[in-house]
């Protein structure tokens, strides 16, 4: 789902960055001066882990293949504005040194997956945590539905830039994310469940806003 450069129109690029500016520098803004000792270590964790996950690809359908994303997962221990900082540090790292995405395009893949994956997965999963009572069920359905919507955004900015009919590209990209989202379901089931097991304490650590 990372965007390379070239495959994005310039209106698209610069939308895109507008959007992630103003949400990280409201993101920065939000969690300035609150966060505790308790924090910072846990951000690194957090930042650590998904890092390293998202660099195993799995295999998934005809040679197509995918990897964790952990917007939802972040989320849910730190809250959505330094979650969202914590993704948008990850895909930086990723952009500048592992050339996984493009540095033009990186306004766009924050968005779609920092931005979509992160900010709106977690209020997404407050509302189905409040009416299903049941926070693990919460958290692997919202996984999965974040990567479907992220990868529908990613649809959406190619069709508009010319890259790619919408109707061939929606349905391939949704497709293949729909399979990926199962992963990144069970691999976030399994993280709460543990952690609810062992260190329930790290789940309320979450900055204020």
């Amino acid at each position: 789902m990372h965007i390379p450069d070239g495959f994005l129109t310039t209106p698209i690029m610069a939308l895109t960055w507008i959007i992630t500016l103003v949400v990280i520098a409201y993101a920065i803004k939000q969690t300035k001066n609150k966060l505790t000792d308790a924090h910072i270590p846990l951000m690194g964790i957090l930042a650590a882990f998904v890092f390293a996950a998202q660099m195993l690809n799995i295999p998934v359908a005809a040679g197509t293949s995918g990897h964790f994303l952990g917007g939802v997962l972040v989320a849910i221990f730190v809250g959505p504005w330094a979650g969202t900082i914590i993704m948008a540090c990850v895909f930086i790292v990723q952009a500048l040194i592992f050339q996984d995405g493009g540095i033009l395009a990186m306004g766009a893949n924050i968005f779609n997956m920092g931005i979509i994956g992160t900010l709106c997965g977690y209020y997404i999963y407050a509302a189905l945590k409040k009416m299903a009572h049941n926070k693990i069920l919460a958290a692997g359905v919202t996984s999965w539905l974040t990567v479907v919507l992220a990868s529908a955004f990613c649809s959406l900015e190619l069709a508009a830039s010319g890259t790619s009919p919408l109707h061939m590209v929606l349905p391939a990209m949704v497709g293949v994310h729909t399979l990926i989202g199962i992963i990144e379901a069970a691999i976030t089931i399994v993280v709460i469940s543990t952690v609810l097991k062992s260190r329930p304490d790290l789940l309320s650590l979450e900055v204020p806003s």
